[in-house]
């Protein structure tokens, strides 16, 4: 059984930017997006602050995100890197293979990573993920270096008055799916 302590702010950025992000989007009808909690059991709590010190996961999570982009079915993780290589110690197998499922449904998968250093966010197509995985699968790279992220998938904090408008980047995905995720 995995365990939890607290890390202090690590990734609550990105996922309170993401938060909102998608109640501006769910306000404007857009798209609805719900962060997914994972299940924990509290084993410390501290009672001065009404904090959760220490905790067991119930059960592996799948992703943080999960909803509808116009009658699409999405689903993503938010992840931080704070170098320029993105390890995939970040993501896990079962994250992978949920999304691998998710895409068989048609469903469109992805990350978005928030490169701390350089201050910048970025979509990932889940094909560009897999095809990191599959290469460490295979005792190639562990990481994605930066020079491998596609700029296009940049996404520009408060563009179109939201504060990460992933939106843009994933029809630049859906317009280029075919090509980009061939073999």
């Amino acid at each position: 059984m995995a365990t939890w302590q607290s890390r202090g702010l690590r990734g609550s950025t990105l996922e309170e930017l993401l938060n909102r992000t998608n109640e501006q989007y769910q306000e404007k009808h857009l798209a609805l997006v719900q962060k997914i909690p994972t299940p924990i059991t509290p084993i410390n709590f501290d009672k001065e602050t009404r904090h959760i010190t220490l905790a067991y996961f119930d059960q592996k999570s799948t992703v943080d995100y999960i909803g509808a982009v116009q009658g699409i079915p999405v689903c993503f993780d938010a992840k931080e890197s704070k170098t320029d290589t993105f390890s995939l110690q970040n993501v896990h197998e079962h994250q992978v293979r949920f999304m691998e499922a998710f895409e068989r449904q048609r469903g469109i998968s992805f990350l978005v990573i928030y490169y701390s250093g350089r201050d910048e966010f970025y979509y990932m197509p889940f094909c560009d993920l897999k095809k990191a995985w599959d290469r460490k699968e295979a005792g190639g790279r562990k990481s994605i270096p930066f020079n491998e992220i596609d700029t296009r998938y940049r996404i520009w904090p408060n563009r179109h008055g939201f504060l990460l408008p992933y939106l843009d980047a994933l029809q630049l995905d859906l317009d280029g799916r075919e090509e980009a995720c061939s073999p």
